[in-house]
């Protein structure tokens, strides 16, 4: 009886997964790397989206991965379905990992990750990519679902209506920070800031290099701001987001006429803290920091270098984060002037500007 007891109950410790991919070999592959891991089970695969919703119904998994491009029913169909349907952790394993505005629409939609498809049909690549994928499905069973929404995005403006026309002055810079499970937030902040305010908005989040080019223009074609990809050198300009890949390592200095710009300093340990230091220097009292939902303890000593120049430095509230580890590492070393639920945050940011 004991014997059976901790069976049961080390098998209902471990993590359950569905696997949804319309190719059996992929279905198989798949299984075989998750099950190798002794926490997690995969509890059945499906072939497509609709074989999908049924087995989340009938089985209950913690973490779902799920392919794409798919016959009977998409992987975007798909993910809409579930989110109102049967919330539940989403891991996009895809060849369309590459394809920006695919990323930018499942990550609007509520998806926790997206992780590149092994790249063909033989072991030594699937071997290569076994860990990260074992990674990304562990943290993705620990998200907070009830913070994960998706992005509800109004008619886009056409003919330049409703965006702000460039003639701001640069009085204010906003810099937001975030890791794993950021870009949903994100999307959700900008869309909800006005775009007339006399600042700059500075990005720096998790997401594929090879993706942003056409993740920025999908980005900028659903929202009244300019959505720029923030590159080395660029001139800020009010009215303006820039956006960058936590590996791009981008900073705020000013060029040879005194106007501030963007700085590339490349790959670094600490890129949120190198953003929030680097735009106190410049904006000083001026300067906003927002810490946003994410992995890791990045951000806190560049908040605090914000508070040091008589800027405002803000933290995402850790009960409306998918992922609490940023902002209560920031709050717990007192850094945070201000701590606002994340619907809370682009009303107070815009306050900030109107005083």
């Amino acid at each position: 009886m004991k014997t059976q007891l901790a069976t049961m109950t080390e098998t209902d410790s471990k993590i359950k997964v569905l696997v949804v991919d319309d190719a059996a070999f992929m279905r198989r592959a798949v299984a075989d790397i998750l099950s190798s891991d002794d926490g997690i089970e995969v509890v059945e695969t499906a072939r497509d989206g609709l074989d999908g919703l049924a087995k989340v119904e009938a089985l209950r998994p913690d973490v779902i991965t799920l392919d794409i491009d798919m016959p009977r029913m998409d992987g975007l169909t798909t993910i809409r379905h579930l989110m109102i349907e049967a919330p539940v952790p989403i891991v996009v394993l895809s060849s369309l990992a590459g394809d920006g505005a695919i990323t930018f629409e499942a990550l609007r939609l509520g998806v926790v990750d997206f992780v590149p498809k092994p790249s063909g049909a033989v072991s030594a690549d699937i071997d290569q990519a076994r860990q990260n994928l074992i990674d990304r499905v562990k943290m993705a069973s620990a998200v907070n679902m009830h913070n994960i929404r998706r992005v509800q995005l109004l008619s886009p403006p056409t003919d330049g209506e409703g965006e702000a026309d460039g003639k701001a002055p640069l009085d204010y810079l906003v810099t937001l920070g975030t890791t794993l499970g950021g870009p949903n937030t994100v999307i959700r902040l900008i869309s909800q800031l006005p775009p007339d305010l006399p600042a700059a908005v500075v990005v720096v989040q998790e997401i594929a290099p090879k993706v942003i080019d056409d993740f920025v223009r999908r980005f900028d074609e659903q929202v009244p701001w300019k959505v720029a990809v923030g590159r080395d050198g660029e001139v800020l300009q009010a009215g303006a987001c820039y956006l960058s890949p936590l590996g791009a390592g981008l900073e705020v200095g000013t060029n040879a006429e005194g106007l501030p710009c963007l700085i590339a300093k490349g790959p670094s340990d600490e890129p949120l803290n190198a953003l929030f230091t680097s735009a106190a220097n410049v904006f000083h009292q001026n300067t906003v920091g927002v810490l946003l939902t994410g992995t890791g303890n990045d951000g806190a000593d560049g908040l605090a270098q914000i508070q040091n120049a008589s800027g405002v430095s803000m933290a995402q509230a850790v009960d409306t984060c998918v992922y609490p580890n940023l902002t209560d590492n920031a709050i717990n070393l007192g850094v945070a002037d201000v701590i606002l639920e994340e619907p809370q945050l682009p009303e107070a940011i815009t306050a900030l500007m109107e005083e």
